[in-house]
């Protein structure tokens, strides 16, 4: 996707191209100098993302009823702060060298991931939104060539810029809105990058618990390793305090699908859950998780905030 075009020359941009200037710029600071700009850059932000931290500040509410007020606040404020982290590795995957991010990461668990794809029936690779993620796709595709899931964005601008970094970096894009792309993609024995934890709606939906609620939970995952034959396996990008990452490769899933739309949804729910208690604040709090319910009252969780 051509990034200079005339309509990105509108001074409705020029905000967006400085942005993405001083995010070009970042790539080429230290790592620990990156994870500094980063945490500072989230608690400058702050006051610039009041609804976001209320939504943020609900989810933790309900999924850590056993902490106390001062202890999620903190785990809040922790969050937060990550947030700002995220800018400077999504430069990171788009602009950053194979070179320099080779000397950042170390891989747990890649032998499982040369297994899968030995079966010859294409590979899920199951994550969650974190913080990471962006980073965790591309550092992934350093070790194998992977499709990855793409959501267009509200910016014009920056989403010409990941649309054209995703494309180069990976083998393929599959459109969130074109689940047949994924299930091609699956059948010529490809690696899928894929993270299905979001509220869909109630109509594409199962309500499975997670972290003990309801959640509208999208069967699709199941329903792609039935039709396609395909592994799933599970991997999470981490960030370390001296800015280096972990990508944590677990086993292919043994017995997946069961043919049970809820019990699959709440074995990814499950694993989910489970990966997020390890690193709590490098999860992506900040979105409606919990927006559809059963009783079908939309925001009911979040009314007020």
């Amino acid at each position: 996707m051509k990034i200079f075009q005339k309509q990105f020359l509108h001074p409705r941009y020029w905000l967006s191209w400085f942005g993405l200037l001083l995010m070009r710029l970042s790539v080429y600071l230290p790592g620990k100098v990156q994870l500094a700009i980063g945490m500072s850059l989230g608690t400058i932000l702050r006051p610039f993302m009041k609804s976001r931290a209320k939504i943020a500040r609900r989810n933790l509410e309900l999924c850590f009823p056993e902490l106390s007020g001062d202890e999620r606040e903190k785990l809040l404020n922790s969050s937060l702060r990550t947030m700002g982290m995220m800018m400077i590795e999504t430069a990171m995957s788009w602009w950053a060298s194979d070179r320099n991010l080779e000397k950042r990461v170390r891989y747990q668990g890649l032998e499982h991931l040369e297994q899968a794809k030995a079966a010859g029936k294409g590979v899920i690779l199951l994550t969650g939104h974190f913080t990471s993620m962006e980073l965790g796709g591309r550092l992934i595709m350093l070790k194998t060539p992977a499709y990855v899931m793409f959501r267009h964005l509200k910016n014009k601008l920056f989403n010409a810029v990941m649309m054209r970094s995703r494309t180069f970096h990976s083998e393929g894009i599959v459109m969130r809105e074109d689940p047949r792309s994924m299930l091609r993609a699956l059948k010529k024995n490809k690696v899928v990058w894929y993270a299905p934890d979001q509220d869909f709606g109630k109509r594409t939906s199962v309500f499975a618990k997670f972290f003990g609620v309801q959640a509208a939970t999208i069967p699709a995952t199941a329903r792609m390793v039935k039709m396609s034959g395909a592994k799933i396996v599970p991997f999470v990008p981490r960030r370390e305090s001296d800015g280096s990452y972990t990508i944590s490769i677990g086993e292919a899933w043994q017995g997946y699908p069961t043919g049970d739309d809820l019990d699959d949804a709440q074995a990814i729910n499950d694993w989910l859950e489970q990966e997020i208690r390890k690193s709590p604040e490098q999860y992506l709090w900040v979105h409606r998780r919990f927006k559809t319910q059963p009783d079908g009252n939309k925001g009911s969780l979040y009314k007020n905030l």
